[in-house]
């Protein structure tokens, strides 16, 4: 009973404090001082660094999409739809997706390690010692960076997912190129682009957020920045499944 009661109380714990953050964070949003240097430089990083796996997820996310499909679609004799099931399921779910897994696993885990290992070395008291917000200096720049560049990278992934599924649809399926960009054109709605667009908003900032959160929560010397780079990553994961969730649920409501 005292074990429940304490893991209760040490969830409740991390939950107040996660809060704390990101109201101190966005806070440091929309006051000064700004520091534009470490802005432009996350960006950089979050940004094009995540570029590459991006890209290569979306390519082969969307030609394995049109391979599965496009022999399930036969049973039926309704190959020609294969571009409007590619498109509608990218741009949907699968591109937000897996874009904020990606972005989980190198970029929550980067921040969890670089702040981990700040704090267990007392560079972050230091900061203090100065006169600088931690949050202002460490955590704005990277809720800034990845709540903008996880639509950008998203976006991308869409675009490079759709090309991988045409690729596949032309030249293994025989569908014909014209009809591909038809059938995804006819059956592309405003509203699924505007939910495929809306939801990375939301899984950037979690995704960052947990990232800061659990490595300025790191202590246990080089261990403990082992221990929050992993908590951050599983986290991070959980998270975007579940906020994707919710937010579709909720734009669901509001949309249909």
């Amino acid at each position: 009973m005292n074990v429940a009661v304490e893991w209760i109380k040490k969830g409740l714990l991390e939950v107040q404090e996660y809060v704390r953050l990101c109201t101190a964070a966005l806070k440091g949003v929309v006051t000064r001082p700004r520091y534009w240097h470490d802005i432009v430089e996350q960006f950089e990083v979050i940004g094009i660094g995540s570029l590459t796996v991006v890209l290569l997820t979306g390519f082969f996310t969307g030609a394995v999409l049109a391979l599965n499909t496009g022999i399930t679609l036969d049973q039926f004799g309704a190959r020609s739809f294969v571009g409007r099931l590619i498109s509608a399921s990218m741009i949907k779910e699968l591109g937000p997706v897996l874009t904020g897994l990606m972005l989980a696993g190198r970029v929550g885990s980067g921040i969890a390690a670089e702040l981990g290992s700040m704090m267990v070395t007392d560079q972050i008291n230091a900061l203090r010692a100065l006169g600088t917000d931690p949050i202002r200096k460490l955590v704005v720049p990277r809720l800034l960076a990845g709540f903008f560049m996880t639509p950008v990278l998203t976006i991308i992934a869409n675009a490079v997912g759709i090309v991988g599924g045409w690729l596949i649809a032309v030249f293994q399926l025989r569908v014909a190129s014209s009809l591909y960009w038809t059938s995804i054109l006819e059956g592309l709605y405003l509203e699924d682009a505007w939910m495929g667009l809306i939801k990375p908003f939301f899984l950037g900032f979690v995704i960052v957020t947990i990232g800061c959160h659990v490595g300025l929560r790191a202590s246990g010397g080089t261990q403990g920045v082992g221990r929050a780079t992993t908590n951050a990553v599983v986290a991070s994961s959980v998270a975007v499944i579940a906020v994707d969730f919710f937010i579709t649920r909720l734009l669901i409501t509001l949309m249909y």
